[in-house]
C-alpha cells in the first residue's frame, strides 16, 4: 500500500514537473533510460555469467574475508547489486552457503557498488559519453539476435551501457538547460536539519526508482551542474543506501526465513553506518575532503569528492561490522523461525527471485525434491511401524524390523495432503518459470524431477492399504503371515537405506550399481517369483483371504520400493551417458 502511494505521488510530482519546466522532461527521459539500462546489464549478466558466478560463489565463499572480497570485486565488475542478491539469496535458499558467508558477500557488495559512482562522475561527465554509447547500443541490438546465449547476453550488456550512458547524458543535458529557468539550490538547506530533510528524501526517492544506482547518478548530475548543494548531495547518498535496503527488505518479507535474516542485517548494516556517519557528519566530511586532495581530486570537484564520500561511506561501515558478523548470524538466526511442522511442510528451496537466475533455480528445484523424497521416507517408515533413526545406516535391519513391533498410529491422507501434494504442486508450478531458459539437458532432467515428484506422491497413496495391513497381521497370533509382512517391511526399509547410501555417494556409476542389485534383491523377496506363497497355501500356513491380502501388498511393496528407486536413479545421476546405460539394463 505504502509502495503505490509512493508511486502515485511520484506521477504526480513528474506531471507537475514536466508541466512548469519543459527542459525537465530531459532529466526524467534521462533517469528512465538510465534504469532501462541498468535492467539489461543485468539481464545481460545472468545469461552471460550466472553459470560462471554459481561456481565462483560456491568456491570462494568459505571464510568470511573470501565472501567479503567476492562481494566487492564482483559487484564492482557486473555493476548489479540486485544480480549478486538474487544469487546468493538462491545459494542461500538451497543451503549452498551459509548464512555468515552470504552476508559477508551483501556486506562487500555495498562497497563494490560504489563503483557506479565513480562511473558517472567521472566517465560520464568528463567525457563525451555519446560518442561510445550510440556503438554500444548499435552492437547490443545485434548481437540479441544471435541464438548462443552468452552472445546476447553480451549484447544486453552492451545495451545497457550504452543506456546508462546516454541516460547520465541526458540528465546532465537537462541540468544544465534547467538551471536557465529554475535554479533548485535555492532549495538548499544548511545545517543537520538540511542533512536529515535530504536524507529522507533520497530514502523515498530510491523506493520508488527501486535503484540507489539511478538515484546516485541524479544526484551526481545534479551536483555537477550546480543544482544541488554538496552537503544536500551527501545526504542523498546516505538516504540512497538507507532506501535500497528497505526495498530488499520488503521484497524479502515474502521470501524464506534465511532471505529475511539477510535483508535485516543488510537494513542493520546501513542504517547504523548511517547514523554513525551522520553523528560525525562534518568531522567525516573533513576527512573525505583531505583524502581527495591525497587522490588528486580538486577542491571544486564536488562529484569526484561525492564518489569518495560514498566510497569512504561503505568501506567505513564494513570496517564497522565485519568483525561483527558472527554475532549478527548469531542474532538473526533468533528471528523468523518456524515451528518445526511448518518448516516441514512448506518449501524450503523454493524462491521466486531465484527464477530469474535459471542455473540456480535448477539447484534450488532439485533441492526441493529432495526435501519432498525426505518428507515421504517419514509417513513409508511409519506405514511400516518404524522409526527412520531406528534403522537408517544399520546393518542388522532384519532383526531391528522383527524387534519393532509398536503400532505407530498415523493418518496417511491428512500427511499426503499436508507433506507431499501441496509441496509437489509448488515444485511443478515453480519449475514452469524457469525450464524453457535451460539447457536441452538441463530441461530433460526437470521433466525427469516432475515425473520423480509424481512417483513420489503414488509412493504413498500406495502405502495407505498396506499401512492397515501390516497394522492387523503384526498383532495376528499366525507366525507364518507375521513373518511374510515383516519381509515386506525389510524390503522396503532395505530401500530407503540403500537409498540413503546413495544420496550421500558422489559418484553416479555407484548410484546406478546400487540401483540395479536393489532391484534384483527386490525380486528375490517377491512372495509369488519365490514360490512362497504357493507352499503357504498348500501346506495350510495362512488362510485365502490372508493369501489374497498378501499378494495384493506384496504388489503394492513391490510398486512402492521401484518407484523409490527410480526417483533416487533420476535425482542422483544427472550425466545423460549413466542414465542410457540405466535404461539400457
Amino acid at each position: 500500500m505504502i509502495k503505490k502511494s509512493l508511486v502515485y505521488l511520484l506521477l504526480g510530482g513528474l506531471a507537475y514537473l514536466l508541466f512548469v519546466s519543459q527542459d525537465s522532461k530531459y532529466i526524467v527521459a534521462g533517469v528512465g533510460i538510465f534504469i532501462i539500462g541498468m535492467h539489461f546489464m543485468e539481464d545481460g549478466f545472468k545469461l552471460f555469467s550466472g553459470g560462471m558466478l554459481k561456481k565462483v560463489i560456491a568456491k570462494t565463499t568459505d571464510t568470511i574475508p573470501k565472501s567479503i572480497s567476492l562481494g566487492i570485486i564482483a559487484t564492482a565488475i557486473l555493476q548489479s547489486s540486485s544480480l549478486i542478491a538474487i544469487i546468493i539469496i538462491s545459494f542461500l535458499s538451497a543451503k549452498l552457503i551459509t548464512l555468515s558467508s552470504a552476508i559477508g558477500v551483501t556486506f562487500g557488495s555495498n562497497l563494490g557498488t560504489t563503483a557506479t559512482a565513480w562511473i558517472v562522475s567521472y566517465f560520464g561527465l568528463k567525457i563525451d559519453i555519446a560518442a561510445f554509447a550510440l556503438p554500444m547500443v548499435i552492437f547490443g541490438v545485434i548481437f540479441r539476435f544471435f541464438e548462443n546465449k552468452s552472445t546476447k547476453g553480451m549484447g544486453n550488456i552492451l545495451l545497457g551501457l550504452g543506456f546508462v550512458f546516454l541516460g547520465i547524458g541526458y540528465m546532465k543535458d537537462g541540468f544544465e538547460d534547467l538551471k536557465e529557468g529554475i535554479d533548485l539550490s535555492q532549495f538548499a538547506v544548511e545545517g543537520y536539519l538540511g542533512v536529515l530533510i535530504y536524507i529522507a528524501i533520497g530514502i523515498i526517492a530510491t523506493m520508488i526508482l527501486q535503484s540507489s544506482s539511478a538515484m546516485l547518478a541524479l544526484t551526481i548530475t545534479a551536483l555537477a551542474t550546480g543544482q544541488i548543494m554538496y552537503l544536500n548531495a551527501i545526504a542523498l547518498a546516505i538516504g540512497a543506501n538507507i532506501g535500497t535496503t528497505i526495498t530488499a527488505a520488503m521484497g524479502a518479507m515474502v521470501s524464506n526465513a534465511n532471505s529475511k535474516r539477510l535483508a535485516v542485517g543488510l537494513v542493520m548494516f546501513n542504517t547504523v553506518t548511517a547514523f554513525a556517519v551522520v553523528f560525525v557528519l562534518y568531522y567525516f566530511v573533513d576527512f573525505v575532503d583531505m583524502m581527495a586532495g591525497y587522490v588528486g581530486i580538486s577542491p571544486d570537484d564536488y562529484a569526484m569528492k561525492l564518489s569518495l564520500f560514498h566510497t569512504f561511506f561503505n568501506l567505513f561501515g564494513l570496517a564497522i561490522w565485519a568483525f561483527f558478523i558472527p554475532r549478527l548470524v548469531t542474532y538473526l538466526k533468533t528471528l523468523f523461525v518456524e515451528d518445526m511442522e511448518t518448516y516441514i511442510s512448506k518449501p524450503r528451496y523454493l524462491n521466486m527471485g531465484v527464477v530469474e537466475v535459471p542455473s540456480a533455480a535448477f539447484e534450488a528445484t532439485k533441492k526441493e525434491v529432495i526435501h519432498l523424497y525426505e518428507n515421504a521416507t517419514e509417513v513409508l517408515s511409519h506405514a511400516i511401524m518404524l522409526h527412520r533413526h531406528r534403522y537408517l545406516g544399520q546393518h542388522n535391519i532384519d532383526n531391528i524390523v522383527r524387534e519393532s513391533t509398536d503400532i505407530i498410529e498415523l493418518d496417511i491422507d491428512n500427511f499426503y495432503q499436508t507433506r507431499i501434494k501441496s509441496l509437489y504442486s509448488d515444485i511443478v508450478d515453480y519449475s514452469t518459470f524457469f525450464v524453457s531458459k535451460l539447457t536441452d539437458d538441463k530441461k530433460s532432467y526437470i521433466i525427469g524431477l516432475r515425473g520423480a515428484c509424481r512417483d513420489i506422491a503414488e509412493a504413498v497413496k500406495d502405502t495407505k492399504e498396506l499401512q492397515k495391513n501390516i497394522a492387523k497381521y503384526l498383532q495376528s497370533n499366525n507366525d507364518y503371515i507375521k513373518e511374510e509382512y515383516n519381509l515386506l517391511r525389510i524390503s522396503i526399509a532395505k530401500t530407503m537405506d540403500v537409498i540413503n547410501q546413495i544420496k550421500n555417494s558422489h559418484d553416479e556409476l555407484d548410484v546406478l550399481a546400487k540401483s540395479k542389485v536393489l532391484q534384483d534383491y527386490l525380486k528375490n523377496m517377491d512372495v509369488i517369483t519365490s514360490g512362497r506363497i504357493d507352499a503357504l497355501i498348500r501346506e495350510n500356513k495362512i488362510d485365502k483371504k490372508m493369501a489374497t491380502t498378501l499378494l495384493n501388498d506384496s504388489s503394492n511393496a513391490y510398486n512402492v520400493t521401484n518407484k523409490l528407486i527410480n526417483v533416487a536413479k533420476i535425482l542422483w545421476i544427472e550425466d545423460v551417458t549413466i542414465k542410457k546405460i540405466g535404461e539400457q539394463l
